[in-house]
């Protein structure tokens, strides 16, 4: 069955438009309720909710809360925190479930609503479309006397915080390390350069003003075109960049090169290595570049390729028993660490190789030699047959056979957003853009 709400990281779109409204969240907190309920042996239920900095989640908070009160379901308010930390805390309170009102990367007029489960990892299709079927059947408030409580979880940023530096050897910490940190005025604002100074290092922060209206503006993982400018001029050695709701991570250095979730997913890896632990494989997704595949084959590291999504990494990590995971944007997974992408957790296990080994970033990407990947995406109607575009199909046919032996090309709508992704994976990034701009061109859209 196809999913009419849930995309590929829960229920986002545009605030005021269906389904990111007051009273369909009403429902949907009712209905993913009703649904706890049922699964629980003791027909109880209680769930967390957290949020990111944007303005609409005062409103959606109060229509989710409002939903899971009506099904009979307590409530456990966290206010602007991580993803990542709402995973966590489910977990550490023994709770049903955890919700986040976010829309990560995608702008202060976007939310939505993502689910995780009382073993803080994102709901599977199944779940979801249960979810969906209990929506159809109506409201149906429970009685007064059986309606759901709420309370506010006190310093969940301060346990949070603990979490994370409790994710690193305690033989280390990160004393002498200068670090931009980079919040994109979002969620971690008031976690992550925390988190970096209580472990030593001299932090200087920015975006981590939030004012419901800045998220991810000009700023954040999505937006790294200055970040190592600002952190030259900062005066530091390396550069963290998170995402609105950071789940995601990106980091550079002060000579003018960015980090992508590839080149950070091979450091964590090799570092893992390299102080005995084992790793059989890595799961990356269809926009991994080759040469992480390659690289890790030439190490004796299994690599396989899940869905674009880091909900299908995970299933794939689970499915092949192992711990290494992530996406190109970002979202890199550890689950000998945590359960779920977490920004900061990722990056600490970054800087512990650093600290390790006593090698920058350049220094420890040296042996992985990266095929340049040209990225186009562009804007589609929603419902548009791109596949039955006879035009597009056969400029990706032909951009295919063009590029074999030499690279790939990679055609996928966005879970998130109404783009059509056009990747060309090429050792010369001249002919991956002349191929990734001739592709877009022949869309007979826009």
């Amino acid at each position: 069955m196809s999913r009419r709400y849930f995309g590929t990281d829960g229920v986002r779109g545009k605030v005021g438009v269906s389904p990111i409204t007051p009273d369909f969240v009403l429902k949907l907190g009712q209905a993913a309720g009703r649904v706890l309920k049922r699964r629980n042996p003791n027909g109880h239920a209680a769930v967390l909710i957290g949020k990111d900095t944007r303005v609409s989640g005062y409103m959606l908070e109060a229509a989710l809360q409002a939903g899971f009160s009506s099904a009979g379901v307590d409530v456990v308010l966290c206010g602007p925190i991580p993803t990542p930390a709402i995973a966590y805390l489910t977990r550490a309170q023994r709770l049903d479930a955890g919700v986040v009102i976010s829309a990560s990367h995608n702008p202060y007029d976007d939310n939505g609503i993502k689910f995780f489960s009382a073993y803080g990892q994102k709901f599977p299709d199944a779940l979801e479309l249960e979810i969906e079927a209990e929506i159809d059947r109506g409201f149906d408030c429970v009685p007064s006397a059986e309606l759901g409580k709420a309370r506010r979880l006190s310093d969940a940023s301060g346990r949070y915080i603990e979490f994370c530096k409790s994710t690193i050897d305690n033989a280390i910490d990160l004393k002498g390390m200068r670090i931009f940190v980079d919040c994109a005025n979002g969620a971690a604002y008031h976690v992550a350069p925390d988190v970096f100074h209580e472990l030593g290092a001299d932090v200087s922060v920015t975006g981590a003003q939030p004012d419901g209206f800045n998220i991810n503006d000009g700023v954040g993982a999505t937006h790294t075109e200055h970040l190592s400018d600002w952190t030259a001029a900062a005066g530091c050695d390396v550069g963290i960049s998170l995402d609105g709701d950071a789940d995601r991570l990106i980091m550079a250095d002060a000579c003018g090169r960015v980090y992508n979730g590839d080149e950070l997913l091979y450091v964590m890896a090799r570092d893992r290595m390299a102080v005995g632990g084992k790793v059989e494989g890595v799961v990356g997704t269809l926009m991994t570049n080759y040469a992480l595949e390659k690289r890790l084959g030439e190490l004796g590291v299994g690599f396989e390729r899940a869905k674009v999504g880091d909900r299908y990494v995970l299933e794939k990590l689970l499915e092949k028993g192992w711990n290494f995971g992530g996406e190109s944007s970002g979202h890199l997974l550890a689950l000998d660490r945590q359960t779920t992408g977490d920004g900061i957790v990722s990056a600490l296990q970054v800087l512990c190789a650093m600290r390790r080994t006593q090698k920058t970033l350049a220094e420890l990407t040296a042996d992985l030699h990266m095929l340049p990947q040209t990225l186009v995406n562009k804007r589609i109607p929603k419902g548009y047959d791109w596949q039955g575009d006879e035009r597009f199909a056969a400029a990706v046919k032909e951009a295919r056979a063009a590029v074999e032996g030499r690279g790939r090309v990679l055609v996928r709508p966005s879970g998130t957003e109404p783009l059509l992704r056009i990747m060309v994976e090429a050792d010369d990034p001249a002919f991956a853009e002349t191929l990734a701009t001739g592709m877009a061109a022949s869309l007979s859209v826009g």
